[in-house]
């Protein structure tokens, strides 16, 4: 009796890449995983899951959230808590903070580059599985204003070295907006700040639209599009002192980025986050010379309180998120990204005979000692059968052990062609 064999295919919105481009991927997120080091960040891994309770109360994600249960558990068990797949690394890291708080040095700098999970409806750039390349400084009762600074610092220093154009960070406080709408006696402004936010997406008919539906006037409304498009900070007069705070911080942070290129960072009053997670500091990023990613490809911000919920300490804090998955796919899809080698291997190691495997095996141990990527050729196969596998999977050399007994070790480019005499303890692939 024959199995039934399934035609494999694709799940959509959990994306698999073939060894080519996921050694670029790997190569890429190595990348952030230096600079974030090179800042002090340090890493830190939670579980895929949390507590389902837990991850709800953030709200308005029911519908994003994957549940996770054994396929067989009885249904009157309830030894265990309910369990769900992260949607984002903010509130593991508000658990861990928490719970390791006695353990930890603050003030705490972290970075977390992990899967997470969303039900979202799959489509170019968004996936139900993918990467997010996150860093957090948390505090105690209070954190220095520097730390705004330094985000887009590390998140500029990241993406340019990822070579993918310009780069331009907006930068914005929401003491700023909060404090002209409180000046102006607005009730809800939570739904102003929201529509605000869409100031790119929409335009400022489409807001000034959504503005009169939030049950603005046309003078209130005036007055909160003149603030949001201002460019010159130092011609705003603040209405009250939570403005006057929030544009003194904005100059602070600004001003520490001054070493930065021109127009990597700009104030931009419209920045405001749509959500009230958010109470100062407010950051979006966008890809200037790539017009197909026509939103922010990281965000973040500085929060008041991380783990109130877990913990009766005031934990303040500021942090930054690459939605690198996204980024990565739509760069890929688009073909700004250009793959090459199949294989991560420096060198592979040809296998002359099967009597002299010992020695072929010898010498790639030795290689690799010396901290080469090594591949030893699987069967004494014909020279060019070896060559060419070497060449399909895009290993830029071939090792040549002796042939003979009393033979000399030799290396190959096959970039240049060229073949050389080489020492197996001393040999670098720049000689």
């Amino acid at each position: 009796m024959s199995n039934k064999v399934y035609k494999p295919k694709a799940i959509s919105g959990f994306p698999e890449w073939l060894p080519e481009v996921r050694l670029v991927e790997q190569q890429w997120m190595d990348h952030i995983r230096r600079v974030f080091e090179s800042y002090g960040y340090c890493n830190i891994e939670t579980p895929s899951v949390e507590e389902l309770d837990v991850l709800r109360a953030k709200g308005e994600v029911d519908k994003e959230i994957y549940v996770l249960e054994r396929l067989h558990k009885d249904d009157d068990d309830e030894s265990e808590a309910r369990l769900a797949m992260h949607f984002d690394q903010t509130v593991p890291l508000a658990r861990y903070t928490a719970q390791h708080f006695n353990d930890l040095v603050f003030p705490f700098k972290r970075y977390q580059m992990q899967r997470v999970w969303r039900g979202e409806r799959p489509q170019l750039g968004r996936m139900r599985e993918f990467y997010q390349c996150d860093i957090d400084v948390i505090g105690i009762d209070n954190l220095p204003l520097h730390f705004d600074a330094e985000m887009p610092a590390v998140i500029y220093e990241a993406l340019e070295g990822l070579n993918i154009g310009r780069i331009q960070i907006k930068i914005s406080n929401r003491k700023i907006l909060l404090g002209l709408l409180e000046s102006m006696d607005i009730k809800d402004m939570i739904a102003v700040t929201r529509s605000v936010d869409k100031l790119d997406k929409i335009g400022v008919d489409g807001v000034v639209q959504n503005l009169e539906v939030d049950g603005l006037s046309k003078d209130q409304i005036d007055t909160v599009m003149t603030l949001v498009q201002s460019k010159d900070l130092t011609s705003i007069t603040p209405a009250n002192e939570q403005m006057k705070e929030g544009l003194e911080e904005l100059i602070f942070v600004m001003d520490q980025l001054k070493h930065l290129p021109e127009g990597a960072v700009v104030a931009d009053l419209s920045i405001v986050r749509g959500l009230d997670y958010y109470t100062g500091t407010v950051y979006e990023t966008n890809l200037l010379d790539i017009p197909e990613f026509t939103s922010s490809v990281c965000s973040g911000g500085r929060f008041d309180d991380l783990a109130s919920s877990y913990i009766n300490k005031h934990l303040p804090g500021v942090g930054i998120s690459i939605g690198f998955s996204r980024l990565f796919d739509v760069l890929y899809q688009n073909g700004h990204i250009k793959t090459g080698a199949k294989s991560p291997a420096d060198i592979l190691v040809i296998l002359p005979n099967k009597e002299q495997r010992a020695l072929a095996s010898e010498t790639a141990q030795a290689l690799r000692k010396r901290g080469l990527k090594v591949e030893l050729y699987h069967a004494p196969q014909k020279l060019a059968k070896q060559l060419s596998y070497a060449e399909k999977k895009g290993i830029s050399h071939v090792w040549f052990p002796p042939f003979d007994e009393g033979g000399k070790h030799e290396v190959k480019n096959l970039e240049t062609k060229e073949q050389i005499e080489a020492d197996p303890n001393t040999w670098t692939k720049d000689a």
